[in-house]
């Protein structure tokens, strides 16, 4: 199945805690279908002392989040997603709210 994110796109989380809030996706985690959300979903994590650190540390990192649980930011709202064959047999991401392109995937296929 596509996937209607991608690495790179600005997105709005429009579910849990971190509702509303818009950010770049660093990654996509394939278990799970899972994206990770610069700035949504932050995770405390306390570290022990070690000899490398011997005060201990307290990391903030961003947590995934369901990919079904973002969508792409068009003109400050969110939209779906369409895919769209061209003439030349590639495929791109379109916006469904204004028609946006998102995203050209792939080169262009040869027909039979």
């Amino acid at each position: 199945m596509p996937r209607h994110i991608r690495k790179g796109d600005t997105v709005i989380v429009t579910k849990g805690s971190s509702k509303g809030v818009v950010g770049e996706v660093l990654r996509v985690v394939d278990e799970g279908e899972r994206v990770v959300v610069k700035g949504a979903n932050i995770r405390t994590y306390h570290m022990k002392p070690t000899q490398q650190r011997p005060q201990g540390q307290i990391l903030k990192e961003e947590g995934p989040i369901h990919a079904s649980n973002v969508s792409p930011v068009v003109d400050g709202k969110p939209s779906r997603v369409r895919f769209v064959t061209k003439p030349d047999g590639s495929k791109s991401r379109v916006a469904a709210r204004g028609g946006k392109e998102l995203h050209q995937l792939r080169g262009a296929r040869k027909k039979k």
